[in-house]
């Protein structure tokens, strides 16, 4: 096995992941994360999500379209794939299911310290209650020697952590004013081509 990455995650690609989850609050939902190898190669910097499903999770030849789409699009901006975000249907589930392994076993192929972020939902629902706490609302799972995904620590939060360390109040903010009403995914592209799956207007 490799280097044990750490992984930041920026304000804005840990906002948006979180947006979609809180907008199909009754589905599953998934994500890519995109970023690059930061300086010491043990390092991943997660700078930009793209949100995938709310309806197709796991169906192939949507999700084959979409990572063409997003690989080609950010490829000129020096931004590759770097992992794979979900959240489970059930607020009950916490377990990284066989759709989401699966997918990111494809990530890991081209990209071997790929990490996988899984929702917290007790952790987010805390959050919405106090909103002090500026760790990640995610569990962190990595490949272990046995190539099997494994949750890093009991939250990940010492090897995964957000950028700006505000994120969370922010968060917070968005959801109350309902930003995550804008949040647009590839379901919603395919659906419609002349919605922005890139959601470039979300924060502005």
């Amino acid at each position: 096995m490799g280097i044990e990455s750490t992984y930041e995650i920026h304000q804005n690609a840990y906002i948006k992941l979180i947006l979609h989850a809180s907008k199909h609050k009754t589905s599953a939902v998934n994500g890519v994360l995109l970023g690059r190898i930061s300086g010491d190669s043990a390092v991943v910097e997660i700078v930009e999500s793209v949100p995938l499903f709310h309806s197709q999770i796991g169906v192939l030849p949507p999700l084959e379209i979409a990572l063409i789409m997003i690989e080609e699009y950010y490829c000129d901006k020096g931004l590759s794939i770097v992992g794979y975000f979900h959240a489970n249907e059930r607020f009950d589930d916490s377990e990284l299911g066989s759709v989401a392994k699966n997918i990111a076993d494809h990530i890991y192929k081209y990209f071997p310290q790929a990490a996988v972020l899984l929702l917290d939902n007790k952790k987010f629902e805390t959050l919405s209650k106090e909103g002090k706490d500026r760790s990640p609302v995610m569990q962190l799972y990595t490949k272990d020697a046995s190539r099997s995904w494994k949750l890093v620590g009991s939250d990940g939060s010492s090897r995964l952590k957000i950028k700006q360390p505000s994120a969370n109040v922010i968060l917070l903010d968005y959801i109350s004013s309902g930003k995550w009403k804008d949040i647009i995914d590839f379901d919603d592209h395919l659906d419609d081509i002349s919605k922005d799956w890139v959601n470039t207007e979300l924060f502005n």
